[in-house]
């Protein structure tokens, strides 16, 4: 792998934070090179144009996301490491909004939006490996539930997409206003929305509240 020279670090660091502060809308080269401190040749020399450098901006992105998911310490109570994942997914999207349209959003450049795949057929939300990342976590969590007997047999990849689905529509609901920003749709929507779910795939309430429990401790230890 390329060592990356300091100016495409902070040229990559400054259109995350222009992208955090104004928006999808607001990255252009000029942009850019003004929050780096910098011309716009940089964007040209170390990133070919406007294309590379939302490349670039974008990996940083799905790997900082995959992180806050594959950090996550696995333990003997599988569910319990699911919702602890689920929360820290959640803790992303909503610390960074504007990162989490660039990579699930409808208003995603063309040049990244081209990346992702119809999980159903493909097995992967992308063709890109560094950026499906995040969706292996969660795969690998389903798999880890239905291996203990807490969900019963399904399709892995379906049942995925399915508590995928929970997640991302909580969150852009509670984004848009909808849960206000209080938590309130956390604690009231989404959380109970995916132990309902959890129960309804096989998993007994008294085990799940318990494994809820846990995510919760944990996650609070770990802020």
């Amino acid at each position: 792998m390329a060592i990356m020279s300091a100016v495409s670090a902070e040229v990559i660091a400054a259109g995350v934070r222009l992208l955090e502060r104004d928006g999808i809308g607001s990255l252009s080269a000029r942009n850019v090179a003004t929050e780096a401190g910098t011309s716009t040749m940089a964007v040209y020399t170390h990133f070919g144009g406007m294309t590379g450098l939302l490349d670039a901006i974008a990996v940083d992105v799905f790997e900082r996301f995959a992180q806050a998911l594959t950090e996550v310490p696995q333990t003997d109570d599988p569910v319990a490491d699911f919702l602890v994942m689920g929360l820290a997914y959640y803790r992303f999207a909503q610390e960074n909004p504007q990162r989490y349209q660039l990579m699930f959003g409808t208003t995603a450049p063309a040049s990244i939006a081209r990346f992702r795949t119809d999980l159903t057929v493909t097995g992967s939300a992308s063709n890109r490996a560094e950026w499906a990342l995040s969706f292996g976590a969660l795969h690998r969590a389903v798999h880890r539930m239905m291996a203990a007997g807490r969900i019963r047999d399904d399709d892995e990849l379906a049942v995925a997409g399915r508590l995928w689905s929970l997640n991302h529509g909580a969150v852009m609901l509670e984004t848009a206003g909808f849960f206000g920003h209080e938590g309130h749709g956390l604690s009231q929507i989404l959380g109970p929305l995916v132990i309902d779910t959890l129960v309804g795939m096989g998993d007994d309430r008294g085990a799940a509240m318990q494994s809820l429990q846990s995510a919760l401790t944990r996650a609070a230890e770990s802020v």
